[in-house]
């Protein structure tokens, strides 16, 4: 994936120098391209500046797509990187309504979130080892269950299977003053060896706490 998002940057280059190259850029963009599984290509980025923008209110919310974005944090030697789908409120009911509550859900859209640890982490006293995995949650009024599952290689919650989850953490949502238009996750640093991923959507945010050994 690395490589082939390299290679869509130094096409933009080369756009960007004049038109001279565009056919034999695009053919081996599109070379490029085809080689990637379906994973790595539900996993590429898109619109992440579009998103950006639309939560902090600089444009309106137009697009009926879900932006592939990604939320890089670190606390002490660990690397936390998520990547997931952000789809936009776009004056829908969220809660109890797009995202049905006491259900397991992809957190996100389409494949399945994904959180990488570069090295080991402990979450709710459970160590999980440095790696890929998916995030889910089961939604609720008073109380959400966040989950750490050893696939991460998932299209939406079709293929969950409670049996290979890691560890799940039980939290309170906290209620936002602010709506957040499109779903957003981040790396909390709380201090030099605890920090929690935070997702938050609407007016809702829930953390799932972690500490590195």
């Amino acid at each position: 994936m690395k490589k082939t998002l390299i290679t869509i940057l130094s096409a933009t280059l080369l756009f960007s120098r004049g038109g001279a190259n565009k056919e034999t850029t695009e053919v081996t963009l599109e070379a490029e391209t085809e080689e990637l599984s379906n994973l790595e290509k539900e996993h590429l980025l898109e619109k992440v500046a579009y998103a950006d923008s639309v939560n902090v209110g600089l444009i309106e919310d137009t697009f009926k797509g879900s932006a592939r974005r990604e939320a890089i944090g670190s606390i002490g030697d660990a690397t936390v990187t998520i990547n997931y789908g952000s789809p936009g409120k776009r004056g829908r009911v969220i809660w109890n309504g797009l995202v049905s509550y006491d259900q397991v859900w992809v957190s996100g859209s389409h494949w399945a979130t994904a959180v990488t640890f570069s090295e080991d982490v402990v979450i709710n006293e459970v160590e999980v080892p440095a790696g890929m995995y998916g995030f889910f949650t089961i939604p609720g009024r008073e109380e959400w269950t966040l989950i750490i599952n050893k696939h991460y290689d998932q299209h939406l919650a079709d293929e969950y299977d409670e049996a290979d989850d890691l560890v799940r953490v039980s939290v309170k949502p906290i209620d936002l003053d602010n709506e957040v238009q499109r779903l957003t996750y981040e790396v909390d640093k709380v201090s030099d060896t605890e920090g929690a991923i935070s997702l938050s959507w609407d007016q809702v945010k829930v953390s799932m706490p972690f500490s590195i050994k």
